[in-house]
């Protein structure tokens, strides 16, 4: 996994974390919604780049 792939992919977590989180105390499902969308965009990115990352491997 490339650093900076592996820095998107965390970033997209943290941030989304951070949306739902605000989503929730605001009561703004919308945000909320986007957040954990977020998060599912980012562990989707780290799941391919351990796919990529074992085929380097071999």
């Amino acid at each position: 996994m490339g650093i900076g792939d592996k820095a998107e992919a965390g970033f997209d977590k943290v941030a989304g974390k951070a949306k739902e989180t605000t989503g929730k105390l605001t009561d703004n499902e919308r945000l909320e919604a986007e957040g954990k969308a977020d998060q599912l965009k980012g562990s989707a990115k780290e799941g391919i780049e351990r796919v990529k990352d074992s085929f380097k491997k071999d």
